[in-house]
């Protein structure tokens, strides 16, 4: 007998990546649900679930689709918006709506899908998104980690910078949106020097890292425990700067990275993530961070059509019984 639960996909509508996975999933003819959470609640869905004692139960209602939310097999937690309150309301009233949205239709789509496999669980993936803890976490579970600092004292930063012979760089620990001029401005990873490390770190925390001599990046996407490693050259310290300029190649993963890019996932309880490292020219792969959501689909043709069919295996699968 055919499985007919559905898949829900939780992302915006401009997330064209998720589109390659869904085309997969109708190929497999698995039911799927796509719900933008913190928009189409506002106009042409609606969500309600219920508890009382020895008894749970959820609807989801969208403008073409009825879904039971004990009949979801699987959930992909893509790229949904942030939970806001409709246009229309005062920004007080708003506020609030979106505050009710993010504890209400979040916690009921995160805590009330009792069959679900999630990918991965919201939950995780914010506790996972903590550059502190990815950090401690690589430690624990093997990886090498180039020597860092996190502070908002300019006198242990400059200190810092002052015994790294090979440079310092600075990344910031949470990739907020920024504007200058009122235009977006991305923060890229950049090298420093103890000279330019002013008093204004006092302001928040910053992040400086021991600069590794790197022979490459690369890339390792892992999902369900398949890997997917890619090679990364670019002209400039951060790769994401000019993206036109990289280039990307499949390289093997070395057996100690795999294990611990294993060991990792499990201690945070993660079906996926996107691993960053900085291979030196000794051969040494440095853990960076691990986004876990990132986004995958700017892969060589073939590494993103193999990522594709391991996240709609995992969503086709379900839950382990």
């Amino acid at each position: 007998m055919s499985d007919s639960r559905s898949v829900l996909v939780l992302t915006n509508p401009h997330d064209v990546t998720t589109d390659v996975v869904l085309r997969l999933l109708a190929e497999r003819r698995i039911p799927v649900v796509r719900l933008d959470p913190g928009t189409d609640l506002h106009s042409d869905a609606s969500l309600t679930a219920t508890y009382r004692t020895g008894v749970q139960r959820g609807i989801l209602r969208t403008a073409s689709r009825e879904l039971d939310l004990g009949r979801v097999r699987s959930v992909w937690v893509r790229r949904p918006s942030p939970y806001q309150g409709p246009q229309g309301l005062s920004d007080q009233d708003r506020r609030f709506a979106g505050e009710q949205a993010l504890w209400g239709v979040g916690g009921i789509l995160a805590a009330s899908l009792p069959d679900a496999h999630y990918v991965n669980h919201p939950w995780n993936n914010r506790a996972a998104e903590f550059k502190p803890a990815q950090l401690s976490t690589a430690q624990r579970c093997g990886f090498l980690v180039p020597s860092t600092l996190i502070t908002n004292d300019p006198h242990e930063a400059r200190t810092f910078a002052a015994h790294q012979p090979g440079g310092v760089v600075y990344k910031p620990v949470w990739n907020t949106p920024y504007r200058v001029d009122d235009r977006p401005h991305s923060v890229w990873v950049r090298e420093v020097r103890g000279a330019e490390i002013t008093d204004a770190v006092s302001v928040c925390p910053h992040l400086f890292q021991a600069r590794v001599d790197k022979a490459f990046d690369a890339r390792v996407t892992v999902i369900g425990g398949r890997l997917f490693g890619v090679r990364i050259d670019s002209p400039d310290l951060d790769w994401r700067y000019r993206q036109d300029l990289m280039t990307c190649t499949p390289v093997d993963v070395p057996e100690p990275v795999a294990r611990a890019t294993a060991a990792y996932l499990a201690e945070l309880r993660l079906v996926y993530g996107a691993f960053d490292f900085a291979v030196s020219t000794a051969g040494d792969w440095y853990f960076l961070e691990c986004n876990p959501n990132g986004q995958w689909a700017w892969q060589p043709a073939e590494t993103t059509e193999a990522i594709a069919q391991a996240i709609a295996d995992q969503l086709e699968k379900g839950p382990d019984t």
